[in-house]
């Protein structure tokens, strides 16, 4: 039996947090637009570095679920919710997601003091990026103890931030079991190659390992604990994302159709558009509330079940955010279907999304295991 209740007070939005999301929405509209989204303005790294660095400087998103022992300010996952819905309602393209979410709950899920002291105050001031490997996808990775350390051995692709990433962390097989490392790639040893992706602002790339130096982090055999608990907190986060850029998606066609006219009226007054938007709204909140009770239950672990709300707010959030793009596009009329209006790149990023922590299939099927209902007739 799962208890799936959680706190009211944690579902609902604190002043700081409305605070945060105005001075975060009033920032990203002038410095985040589309040409960020298109790749227009990346650096070498992929990504425009000054945004990173103002981001984690001015505003400290990088930091907010951080320790404060480490560089944090020791707020929660929801202060952090917060910051990736905005991200992800103007397509920003800052690897926050493979750096602050899924790399910074490796580390701590590891507890490793040394590990956590080097690399996470560098991930809260934005000195640092990370990502990990040999978790969202399978990987061929092993380690051996070599004269000076450990060395990996092995290939994982489709990493995401992996060409740029300073830090990853990754799952690999060792002689006494399945353990977790941190490697630097620029010291030598790694090769990475970018990927053609569908969605540029969320770039991935093959990495392999030819005797990369990497440091253990944690014990062995908790690997797979942690693998397992890294991918809900990236679930949640994703599901945070797309909550964003269905909110988007709804606020961009409600904006069109109340000043395209046709036949003399605002597209928006006929009723079959009204009905389209009637439907799309329901899905925007229930996405909202799939991403809010799963974020309720990553900030507090006492509450609700993790594993059924990520996977639950995966599920929600995808669907959503998919019928929200195509709403986003046809309403629009012609114009929604060139290359030079946004809406292709908000479909780009909900179709990448679909599949970065499993489809809706693997999902469903989760939840069934999960819940004991695995292979129950019906």
């Amino acid at each position: 039996m799962f208890r799936l209740d959680v706190d009211p007070a944690l579902l609902g939005e604190t002043e700081e947090r409305r605070q945060l999301r105005a001075v975060l929405r009033e920032f990203l509209a002038a410095e985040c637009g589309p040409e960020e989204a298109r790749g227009q303005t990346a650096g070498p790294r992929g990504f425009d570095q000054v945004l990173w660095e103002r981001l984690a400087g001015e505003i400290g998103v990088h930091g907010l679920a951080l320790p404060e022992e480490y560089g944090g300010a020791g707020y929660s996952f929801a202060d952090l919710a917060v910051a990736l819905e905005e991200t992800g309602r103007v397509l920003c393209p800052a690897p926050l997601l493979p750096t602050v979410v899924l790399a910074a709950h490796a580390l701590l899920a590891g507890d490793e003091r040394a590990a956590c002291e080097r690399w996470l105050p560098g991930i809260a001031t934005g000195a640092l990026t990370a990502t990990v490997a040999g978790f969202l996808q399978p990987a061929r990775i092993t380690a051996e103890r070599g004269p000076d350390g450990w060395l990996l051995r092995g290939e994982a692709d489709f990493v995401p931030d992996g060409e740029g990433a300073d830090v990853v962390l990754v799952a690999a097989r060792a002689p006494d079991g399945p353990r977790l490392f941190a490697c630097e790639p620029d010291t030598g040893g790694c090769d990475r190659t970018a990927r053609r992706v569908l969605d540029l602002t969320r770039r991935q790339a093959l990495l392999r390992f030819r005797g990369t130096h990497a440091e253990p982090v944690g014990d062995a055999g908790q690997a797979p604990g942690i693998v397992d608990a890294v991918l809900d907190a990236g679930r949640t986060a994703l599901a945070a994302e797309q909550l964003g850029g269905c909110a988007h998606a709804l606020d961009a066609v409600v904006e069109y159709v109340s000043h395209r006219t046709q036949f003399g009226r605002a597209v928006g007054s006929f009723q079959a558009v009204k009905h389209r938007l009637a439907d799309l709204l329901v899905d925007v909140e229930a996405a909202r509330s799939a991403s809010g009770y799963a974020t309720a239950c990553l900030a507090d672990r006492t509450a609700g079940e993790p594993r059924v709300a990520a996977s639950a707010a995966a599920l929600v959030c995808a669907t959503a955010y998919r019928r929200a793009v195509t709403e986003y596009v046809q309403l629009h009329g012609g114009i929604g279907f060139t290359w030079e209006h946004t809406a292709h790149l908000y479909v780009r990023r909900a179709r990448a999304d679909e599949a970065l922590f499993g489809t809706a299939d693997d999902h469903r099927v989760r939840l069934a295991g999960i819940l004991g209902l695995a292979g129950l007739p019906g």
